[in-house]
């Protein structure tokens, strides 16, 4: 026996798909940069290790080029806060909003205390509670 499909099922099956197609891009796009970003600290940092390991088991490589690899190193960090703007909007609209360099003309600077209230999961009632012990 086969029961018949109501109207409302072929909707929610397109509304299923759209969904997943939304989150699988949002999936492939963060593994797209989180690859990036793995990348990158491979490529800077796996040298460094590798000759500080060499340099530990026979001390036959120059100080110079251990130097360079150190600093290729620290380039990564560099790199880090041009990577996150290029491949995460959220991370770009936080870069716009705290950073004055950044701001649009218009937007009001962010108040340290609303910050604060916002990231603790608190309304007004820490507000009246506060007031109750000052």
């Amino acid at each position: 026996l086969q029961v018949p499909c109501a109207l409302s099922q072929p909707m929610a099956a397109s509304e299923s798909r759209r969904f997943t197609n939304k989150h699988s891009k949002k999936a492939l796009k963060a593994s797209l940069t989180l690859g990036i970003l793995l990348g990158m600290f491979f490529v800077a940092w796996l040298p460094f290790f590798v000759t500080n390991v060499t340099q530990a088991v026979c001390g036959c490589v120059p100080a110079g080029f251990f130097d360079v690899l150190t600093w290729l190193g620290y380039c990564n960090s560099t790199m880090n806060p041009i990577i996150y703007p290029l491949f995460m909007r959220d991370f770009k609209r936080a870069m716009g909003k705290y950073l004055p360099c950044c701001r649009r003309s218009g937007e009001p600077r962010p108040c340290a205390i609303s910050l604060s209230m916002r990231n603790s999961n608190s309304g007004p009632r820490a507000l009246t509670s506060l007031k109750n012990v000052l």
